[in-house]
């Protein structure tokens, strides 16, 4: 009779499951937190229309136009920038970036004309375009697979604090001060921000690691996927900033609404917007895919009910606060299901051209309601948006059903 060694004897004891890694919270939030800066610092000139244009002697579709600027910049951009900084550690880009946006805030708050103001822009939209080409595939770097969904949302309420504070408090402190003291405001949280990112947020690998660790090679199978997803998202964003970015005027000039009370229902919509982050995290958190269709349905539904609400204050107040809520489930969704769809060695480039897709639609969308308002006026802009709607959702329904049928055989 031989006896086990205690080696043998340790090899046969079951092995326990090794218990997932705790939720990477403070990371997360200064993520979050920079998500905060990077979209007030984007969309600030949509509070201010009336003010910056009779400042700087221009017309109020010239200054909605600083936000095409500042898109359109990411786009022809964000891929070659990110190409160019594969090898710079990520941690340090993302300081590095939203350093940057702070400078040409506060540079945009000291120019004297229009001219330069768009050169400011311009400067942040190349630092805003590497953020986020970076920052979707942090969250997925920072969690395993089964945590994205939660990761995203944390994350992204970034984005949505930023329509609930950022932009609401823009607003009204630029109605009440001047618009060159919000912009100088931003710049100095900026700063403060890229302070806290990189004392808080941990290290991760790059896109190269990834593909090393995997062994793979060739054509990567997510890329259609990928593909899918990033024009569909460009799509949606097109028709909501070609209403969104000329809300201001619609809102005082078709729906009713006095002057002074449009910092407080910008703040309506960005609460509204948080409200639909948290039936993300939660209704929607195992079912994105319903979550989606539902956001993009809910939220075609109710800028069709705004448009017709018009002069009928409660009717539109009403149908707005339903589509910020619905417009909030949007951006999480969207980003959940491009990171499932990317394999993780491509994560870094998928983000890249979601970004650019993305910013694509947000430039294109301003720059088509520029020409609306400037050629029709602002009634046709809602149903510009209802329709890009609609395209997106048979993008995505096409998409889905392909994917099921494939799995199905």
């Amino acid at each position: 009779m031989t006896s086990s060694s205690p080696s043998s004897a340790r090899a046969a004891e079951p092995t326990k499951p090794s218990s997932p890694p705790p939720f990477p919270w403070v990371g997360l939030i200064a993520l979050a937190a920079g998500t905060f800066l990077s979209v007030t610092g984007e969309m600030i000139p949509t509070g201010l229309l009336p003010e910056m244009s009779t400042s700087l002697g221009v017309t109020e579709s010239q200054v909605g136009l600083l936000v095409s600027v500042f898109a359109f910049t990411v786009v022809l951009s964000s891929t070659a920038l990110i190409h160019l900084t594969r090898r710079v550690p990520r941690h340090a880009l993302l300081v590095a970036v939203i350093v940057v946006l702070g400078v040409s805030t506060g540079l945009g708050a000291l120019a004297p004309n229009y001219e330069l103001l768009v050169a400011t822009r311009v400067l942040g939209g190349l630092a805003h375009g590497v953020f986020w080409a970076v920052v979707g595939a942090y969250a997925g770097h920072l969690v395993p697979k089964e945590q994205l969904a939660r990761a995203v949302s944390v994350t992204i309420a970034g984005g949505t604090l930023a329509f609930v504070l950022g932009v609401p408090l823009s607003t009204a402190l630029g109605h009440a001060l001047g618009w060159r003291l919000a912009f100088g405001v931003l710049a100095a949280a900026m700063l403060l921000g890229a302070v806290v990112v990189w004392w808080k947020l941990p290290p991760v690998g790059r896109e190269e690691s990834h593909a090393a660790a995997s062994g793979a090679t060739g054509r990567d199978p997510s890329i259609v996927p990928v593909a899918i997803v990033c024009i569909a998202v460009g799509v949606i964003m097109a028709g909501h900033y070609a209403f969104y970015t000329y809300i201001a005027p619609f809102l005082i000039g078709e729906v009713g609404v006095p002057a002074g009370q449009l910092s407080i229902l910008l703040l309506v919509y960005g609460v509204a917007g948080a409200i639909g982050l948290i039936l993300t995290g939660s209704v929607f958190a195992r079912r994105a895919t319903t979550g989606l269709f539902v956001a993009l349905t809910v939220s075609a539904a109710m800028v069709s009910v705004l448009a017709l609400s018009a002069g009928w204050l409660p009717g539109a107040l009403v149908a707005f606060f339903l589509w910020g809520t619905a417009f909030g489930m949007l951006p999480p969704l969207m980003q959940t299901r491009l990171l499932h769809a990317a394999s993780p060695r491509i994560r870094d480039t998928a983000n890249a051209f979601y970004t650019t897709a993305f910013n694509t639609g947000i430039g294109g969308g301003s720059a088509l309601g520029a020409l609306l308002l400037a050629e029709i006026g602002l009634g046709v802009l809602p149903w510009v948006y209802v329709c890009l709607a609609v395209v997106a959702t048979s993008l995505l329904a096409a998409d889905v059903l392909r994917t099921r049928k494939r799995e199905s055989v």
